[in-house]
């Protein structure tokens, strides 16, 4: 996908961070030429803001999408992944396990499931960010429990694993 990103908006950085944005927080385009979050109508001055461009970028934007049809295929079809966890997991009493990988990372998420279900432990969400998208890929694991601080080595030993953070 991100090829193809990169291949149309190549002449349009603005609007390529426009794209890059709508798909980091699961922004879709509408028939209607607006951009929603699930079924919310987000205002083009809220993306501009976000993305860090001109209010008008996001109708050019839009235009662009809606003349492509691998585009519309990708912008159209857009879900937001929900909820993540991550900030409210200790007054909820569940753990965060934080992985930072390399990008030699296949495998990384069956590994670390495994070894959280071998110490009797359920795994209530997991979030991968993606490679293309962020500069440090981590794997952040919402366990149903505190995770034992003893398991980080464990963790280290997984191929492509740079860094583990519990909280």
């Amino acid at each position: 996908m991100w090829e193809t990103l990169k291949y149309k908006f190549d002449k349009y950085p603005a609007r390529m961070n426009v794209a890059r944005k709508m798909v980091e927080l699961g922004l879709r385009v509408g028939k209607d030429r607006k951009i929603y979050c699930a079924d919310l109508k987000i205002s083009d001055m809220a993306l501009a803001k976000a993305a860090g461009v001109e209010r008008k970028t996001i109708k050019f934007t839009v235009d662009i999408i809606l003349e492509d049809a691998e585009l519309t295929n990708i912008f159209e079809n857009i879900i937001p992944a929900g909820t993540l966890l991550k900030n409210i997991a200790k007054n909820l009493g569940l753990g965060v396990i934080e992985i930072e990988v390399s990008f030699e990372n296949i495998g990384i998420l069956a590994a670390a499931s495994k070894l959280i279900s071998e110490k009797g432990i359920g795994i209530r969400q997991a979030y991968a960010t993606d490679t293309e998208l962020e500069e440090i890929p981590t794997l952040t694991i919402i366990t149903e429990e505190i995770v034992p601080g003893n398991i980080v080595n464990e963790f280290l030993e997984i191929k492509g694993v740079t860094k583990v953070s519990l909280s």
